[in-house]
């Protein structure tokens, strides 16, 4: 039972944070916190433990996803790997900061950032866009038909996947709560692309950001191998899903998603 229900959690993880560009660990880590509840076979999950196992398993969703997303040619590699350059040291950082964090403090900061960004998402409509007249300008073409061109300075995608980074080291979710809103909001991706790159990047920052746990003792790997599975095959059935599901309908699951969990975290901390 211990192992179905682990490769269900995985499954159900992969699967939703293939579809809004998450990653999955805001399934994980709260799924591993409250696991030891009910299976004595599972050590106690602390957060410094849930978040370490959590970003092993981003490794394998962002990549099946990256892997799906690349057959429709919906990456922006290019971004990507800029993104990663910025990413990568901040999931050190980040996993540093974990290992420092007390439970409280850590839901509340948790829970408090998803409602940050919730709200962001409620008002992006309203928000005036960022038109960057310098930087590297990027075209995509929709299936349809539809061209996209945007545009951002290297320097300002660096700053901020950084702060992503840490987000990701820090809460084990992939950083992508953060980084598919900013792409959106800030450097004007269209939806579809802003979610295919932000799991490809996950996939590359959730390297480092293991390295960083594993040298910390953080990954609980019995809970790891009954994840995984599940975890590949969630990647690539939410990047299938994703491709049926309009734009619009993307952006509310995540809006909706975010608000719910981080008043949950919130209520966990207080």
């Amino acid at each position: 039972m211990l192992w179905l229900l682990l490769f269900l959690l995985g499954l159900s993880a992969g699967t939703l944070g293939s579809i809004i560009g998450l990653g999955g660990g805001i399934l994980i880590v709260p799924g591993l916190l409250s696991a030891d509840q009910w299976f004595s076979q599972l050590p106690d999950f602390t957060p410094q433990t849930a978040v370490g196992t959590s970003i092993v398993i981003l490794i394998v969703t962002g990549l099946s996803a990256t892997r799906s997303f690349m057959a429709d040619k919906r990456i922006d590699f290019k971004s990507g790997w800029l993104f990663f350059l910025g990413s990568g040291p901040g999931s050190f950082a980040g996993a540093a900061f974990n290992e420092r964090a007390d439970e409280g403090i850590f839901f509340i900061l948790f829970g408090s950032f998803m409602l940050f960004v919730s709200l962001l998402l409620i008002v992006r409509d309203k928000l005036p866009k960022a038109q960057f007249s310098r930087g590297w300008e990027r075209t995509f073409t929709e299936a349809s038909g539809t061209v996209h061109t945007y545009r951002y300075p290297p320097v300002v995608a660096l700053l901020i996947s950084f702060v992503v980074g840490v987000v990701s080291g820090l809460f084990g979710i992939g950083g992508g709560s953060l980084m598919v809103p900013a792409m959106m909001l800030l450097f004007g991706f269209p939806v579809t692309v802003a979610v295919a790159t932000s799991m490809f990047m996950i996939f590359l920052s959730s390297i480092t950001g293991s390295i960083a746990h594993v040298y910390y003792g953080n990954v609980v790997w019995q809970a790891v191998i009954a994840l995984v599975p599940g975890a590949y095959l969630g990647g690539r059935l939410g990047a299938y899903i994703h491709k049926k599901l309009p734009a619009g309908i993307v952006v509310t699951m995540l809006l909706l998603i975010l608000a719910g969990l981080g008043l949950r975290f919130i209520i966990l901390g207080v």
